[in-house]
């Protein structure tokens, strides 16, 4: 019995003393390939930026600066979710470019999309022209044009973002756009859900090429805050 004591004195001590090891630094946080969720909901999304693609999904490449992106939106859970377009944001990380989705009606309807970038992107040697750009009704052959501006400086080379602004101007045209049937047939639904919906989103990105793994898609809406990017 007196040997057990001794053992037990004698053992406190040095489990008391020794040193406890701290916490491994966190990893880079990296957004979720091409899903998730959260206590209410759950998102996922593929981008699809080839000009075949979009054109064998829709019948049109849209004009060529479209990038289309499929969501499917699932609540988690009982509690009904209301869906909009506004819910949702797409970001390049190549130039800074941030887009809500169009309406149907915008892409192909009786009207004119201004866009109009503030800013210019990869100012270097040379001048840029940063005018704004023109651009007509996707997928009626109507390509966005730019109008001359302010160039950027010769040496400067401060890369900016780029945010992009656009109006809709009503067109004399009141030729229904075929196109217009298949962009609200295939769109992402608005309305109050309590099972999981699927549909297009329809974003304009100007200037040069981008992939998939460019891009990030945000959510903002009654469901929180969640973001995801896409598979190279």
């Amino acid at each position: 019995m007196r040997n057990q004591l001794l053992f037990v004195r004698i053992l406190v001590p040095l489990a008391v003393g020794f040193p406890v090891a701290e916490p491994l630094p966190a990893a880079d946080k990296k957004l979720p390939i091409e899903q998730t969720s959260n206590d209410l909901v759950d998102i996922s999304a593929t981008a699809i930026v080839d000009k075949d693609q979009i054109r064998q999904e829709l019948g049109s490449d849209l004009g060529g600066d479209i990038v289309v992106v499929r969501v499917t939106v699932r609540p988690v859970g009982d509690k009904a979710i209301q869906v909009s377009l506004d819910d949702f944001l797409l970001i390049s990380g190549k130039d800074g470019q941030r887009a809500q989705p169009y309406s149907p009606s915008q892409i192909a309807g009786n009207s004119t999309l201004v866009v109009t970038p503030q800013g210019t992107r990869n100012a270097g040697l040379g001048a840029n022209n940063n005018g704004p750009i023109w651009g007509g009704i996707p997928g009626t052959g109507s390509r966005p044009h730019q109008v001359p501006g302010n160039g950027a400086g010769i040496g400067s080379t401060t890369a900016e973002t780029t945010t992009v602004d656009s109006k809709v101007d009503v067109s004399s045209s009141d030729k229904p756009n075929p196109l217009l049937a298949v962009l609200k047939e295939k769109v992402l639904p608005e309305k109050e859900i309590t099972q999981p919906i699927s549909g297009l989103l329809y974003f304009q990105m100007v200037g040069g090429k981008l992939k998939p793994k460019d891009l990030e898609l945000h959510y903002k809406g009654p469901a929180g805050r969640l973001s995801l990017r896409f598979r190279p």
